[in-house]
């Protein structure tokens, strides 16, 4: 398992190990898949996930790349824009090379990262005011990114939910969804929502799926 508080560390369970052993930082893990060697390990991060079909750890809204090619942690420093990826199914090495497939990414609209949401087709970054998608593409830049609007909000790190091939997400005046395109949603009781809404509570909202009803 990965962990990762929000804007803090990443941290590694290696269930061979049993459930008495407590999850370690990534950087310093020694066993299953991250007993390899580690380069760049990122020490903060906003948000983690692992894309299904080509199987890297992609860290959003984290620190730069170590001080050189053998440092085995990130710079410390976070940037909110920030992606960085490990090689192919490789948890701890995150330092670009010639044989390997990591990499990093920076987005260009926004102030900071919000949520990651990965779909069938692709992953969906939201920022503060705008949504990029987030494809792999292979050798050599592994991954590609492309604003798709940079006029949208999104309420908190958890309002965003995807369900089969379309995502919604609670912004901060209208509910909204994507099928390849963006758009509002219709809510009848959206004056209601949004006219007696604590903005400072944003953070705490929630999306999921009622499975029962589609």
């Amino acid at each position: 398992l990965l962990l990762n508080p929000r804007d803090s560390n990443i941290y590694y369970w290696d269930k061979t190990e049993g459930l008495a052993t407590r999850a370690v930082e990534l950087s310093a893990a020694t066993t299953g898949a991250a007993s390899g060697t580690k380069t760049s390990v990122p020490q903060v991060a906003k948000q983690i996930l692992v894309s299904d079909n080509d199987r890297h750890v992609i860290a959003f809204g984290c620190d730069g790349l170590g001080a050189n090619s053998s440092a085995t942690q990130g710079d410390g420093i976070q940037d909110p824009l920030l992606i960085r990826f490990s090689s192919q199914e490789n948890p701890v090495d995150w330092f670009p090379t010639a044989t390997n497939t990591a990499g990093d990414l920076r987005l260009g609209s926004g102030s900071t990262f919000v949520q990651a949401v990965e779909t069938k087709r692709e992953i969906l970054i939201y920022t503060d005011k705008s949504l990029h998608s987030m494809q792999f593409v292979g050798a050599p830049f592994t991954f590609g990114i492309q604003l798709l609007t940079s006029n949208t909000t999104i309420m908190g790190p958890k309002a965003a939910i995807a369900a089969e091939d379309f995502v919604i997400w609670m912004g901060i005046d209208n509910f909204y969804l994507y099928t390849g395109q963006t758009q509002q949603m219709q809510c009848p009781v959206k004056t209601h929502v949004f006219g007696d809404f604590d903005f400072d509570q944003r953070e705490k909202v929630v999306a999921g799926i009622n499975s029962e009803f589609n």
